[in-house]
């Protein structure tokens, strides 16, 4: 028979929850216990990782643009407003889809911050893993990046911190050079990164008038992504409706192929000839939102040719997070 394990006393005098820091798992719990973090106050936070947000950025301002820039988008920025408005000694908070190095947020030499969008978290829950990484960007010293870590999971998340009605307005970039205001002066390490990303965009263009639609430029065939906020089942129902009567393309030599999940979201996506560009696209793509929004409103039963199409689309559905 296996021996019991001896119970260890507590060493000190324990702390409340609320002090307690996020440290690694098999590391002794801070409150003192004499168990490892992942046998104590560490079990919230596993739990926490486990549970998956399906959709982290609903309730922002901008959510489908939200989702574009964390998944598609390769070089963008936009302006964040903060509830209560900025802190003393922050002129400013820029969300970018990349930092320099991969860091999770940044404080500029002049005070103000950039929160990184494309990067790994540690939770089931970007938005709050975003809101710790500003936090701490809010509170960090001027010209400091901050790093990865796993967020507590009683911590606030985007939706705590960001004002709903400041707007969210991305500007897609043709590379990374808003990294460093003087890129004469920039370190080694940076300009090596800078270089490096500069040379993996793919040239993207955000369409001006549909929400959350971009094309973008790739040797072979150009293609559109429009991020979608209709419930997932309704949205593929009236895409079938439209491709079943030959209305879903943008265009001549246009192809809708498919669609992939997003943060929750559904993103169709269509093939575009290598000769079609952004502003090739603006005026079928807008005409395509009137034909899709009379497909969304009906409630008839797809016909046998519909639900066929819906079988291809579906059959060719990815979901990436």
């Amino acid at each position: 028979m296996a021996k019991k394990r001896p119970q260890t006393k507590a060493q000190g005098p324990q702390v409340t929850d609320g002090e307690i820091p996020v440290v690694g798992a098999r590391e002794p719990c801070p409150c003192r216990s004499g168990r490892r973090y992942k046998a104590c106050h560490g079990r919230a936070a596993a739990q926490a990782v486990t549970e998956l947000v399906h959709r982290p950025f609903e309730g922002l301002a901008g959510e489908c643009d939200w989702v574009a820039l964390r998944e598609l988008v390769p070089a963008a920025t936009a302006g964040l407003t903060l509830k209560g408005g900025l802190p003393d000694g922050v002129p400013s908070v820029t969300l970018a889809t990349v930092l320099p190095m991969a860091w999770p947020a940044l404080r500029r030499d002049d005070g103000s911050v950039l929160l990184g969008l494309q990067n790994d978290t540690s939770s089931g829950d970007v938005s709050r893993d975003l809101a710790d990484n500003l936090l701490r960007a809010l509170q960090a010293e001027p010209g400091t990046a901050v790093q990865g870590r796993r967020a507590p999971a009683d911590g606030p998340r985007l939706q705590d911190l960001l004002d709903p009605e400041g707007g969210f307005e991305p500007v897609v970039r043709p590379g990374f050079d808003f990294w460093v205001p003087d890129t004469e002066n920039a370190t080694a390490d940076v300009t090596a990164s800078l270089e490096r990303a500069n040379e993996a965009v793919i040239p993207t263009v955000k369409l001006t008038g549909v929400d959350a639609a971009y094309w973008c430029e790739t040797p072979e065939k150009n293609h559109l992504r429009w991020v979608m906020p209709h419930p997932e089942e309704r949205l593929l129902d009236a895409l079938a409706r439209l491709h079943a009567a030959g209305a879903s393309s943008l265009g001549e030599g246009t192809r809708l192929v498919g669609s992939f999940r997003a943060h929750g979201l559904t993103v169709p996506v269509w093939d575009l000839p290598s000769e079609v560009r952004a502003e090739d696209v603006e005026k079928p793509a807008a005409a395509f939102a009137e034909r899709l929004a009379t497909a969304l409103a009906t409630d008839a039963p797809l016909t046998p040719d519909e639900r066929r199409a819906r079988g291809g689309l579906t059959n060719r559905q990815v979901t990436l997070s």
